[in-house]
């Protein structure tokens, strides 16, 4: 498997942690590990056997994270080499084939532990590939990602997690760094549904875009005609790009960055020459939503969405999480009126579906509004998550039968 058996990085792992492989889950952490025969390097394979000493799994070894092993292979004994990662990521290409067509050039090509590749994400920006990282383990084998990316792009540009990027630059990597093809000069330009959109692939947050709202923005867009529209927590104006594009009287942007306002404005002066985009009047209003809900007009929107960031990013901030995405629709419904939508979504993994729901719903209630709930959904077919922990994206769609 990659080494000699006699130089091979070997370990054992806890019962649970077996059970847990076993079940298909990607991570080993370094509190599972009982034995190994020798001290790792990040980026080596790992060899897992049982309490039997059979063949476990294979993963990449990372010595400076909890993430100790992330798995790339359970089952039987199988060699990493040049075919299996070609195998590897042809059927990570081959999943996507029939998903889009040319109105959409933006999408996951790779959504890392739920593909088989720990920590390893690839965002396709038209022409441009966004590789991002969230180990060192994968700097030993960037050669080999590109021979396997450049195929399928006329550029790849790398993006890095936080607690990797000092340790990057012994490998004379940086975050936003073009590895092949040719400089950026800007933003690069891809389409969502038939939309232009741009995407700061360089610095922009994530890989330069939200890409798994895809299908919501477009859900948003065929309940927009003649609506009056407000996006909280709006970032570049996807949703209401795609209001607009679906008949919206008006779209109202509101977040807290100046940047992405500006982005906003960009991707709507974008898409001027679409008709029903040319009529929707857009603004943009740049404030704290959690200060500013409370003092906006009632009664005014047709339509809102509250899509914040991460409002848990550990399990020990779950529960003022809930507390503010109850604060945040009983202050949506002050400004939604009768007969309304509400879209309320969450990007927070410690929050589950049956908690987020039951918040907007009852939230809601203590409103003494009435309601239905038109539609839940999770994660788009390109974000596919197999494991709990990669469980974070939810949303659900409120139709207002009495209100203001």
């Amino acid at each position: 498997m990659n080494a000699p058996d006699s130089q091979a990085l070997k370990l054992r792992i806890s019962p649970r942690a077996e059970s847990a492989v076993r079940g298909g889950h990607p991570w080993i952490f370094s509190d599972s590990v009982t034995k190994q025969n020798r001290e790792g390097i990040a980026g080596e394979y790992a060899i897992v056997y049982d309490r039997n000493n059979s063949f476990l799994c294979i993963g990449l070894y990372d010595p400076n994270s909890p993430l100790r092993v992330r798995v790339l292979h359970s089952g039987k004994p199988q060699t990493l080499d040049d075919a299996w990662w070609s195998a590897h990521w042809n059927e990570t290409v081959e999943r996507r084939k029939s998903l889009f067509d040319d109105q959409t050039t933006g999408y996951r090509c790779c959504n890392g532990e739920s593909d088989g590749w720990p920590g390893f994400i690839v965002d396709r920006y038209d022409a441009t590939l966004v590789l991002k990282l969230y180990t060192a383990a994968w700097f030993p084998h960037l050669k080999r990602i590109l021979s396997l990316l450049t195929p399928f792009s006329e550029r790849v540009v790398l993006r890095l997690s936080r607690n990797i990027q000092d340790s990057a630059k012994s490998h004379s990597l940086a975050d936003g760094q073009v590895i092949f093809g040719k400089p950026l000069e800007g933003p690069v330009r891809f389409l969502e549904n038939g939309i232009a959109f741009q995407a700061d692939v360089e610095r922009g947050q994530k890989t330069g875009f939200f890409l798994d709202q895809r299908d919501n923005r477009k859900r948003v867009g065929a309940l927009s005609a003649k609506r009056d529209i407000l996006n909280v927590f709006s970032f570049a104006g996807g949703f209401s790009l795609a209001a607009a594009a679906g008949g919206a009287r008006s779209a109202t942007d509101l977040d807290i960055s100046a940047h992405a306002l500006e982005q906003a404005k960009r991707n709507f002066d974008l898409n001027r020459e679409t008709a029903a985009i040319a009529q929707c009047q857009h603004a943009c209003i740049q404030a704290n939503a959690f200060d500013w809900l409370k003092s906006a007009e009632s009664g005014k929107y047709d339509l809102i969405i509250l899509d914040p960031p991460s409002l848990a990013k550990r399990e020990a901030e779950r529960a003022e999480a809930v507390r503010a995405y109850g604060f945040l629709v009983k202050q949506a419904l002050q400004l939604l009126r009768k007969k309304g939508i509400l879209v309320a979504a969450s990007c927070s993994a410690h929050v589950s579906e049956e908690e987020f729901f039951s918040t907007v719903q009852e939230s809601i209630r203590r409103g003494n509004r009435t309601f239905q709930v038109l539609e839940t959904t999770g994660h788009p077919p390109d974000h596919p998550a197999t494991f709990p922990e990669a469980r974070y994206l939810k949303c659900i769609y409120i139709g207002m039968d009495s209100g203001r």
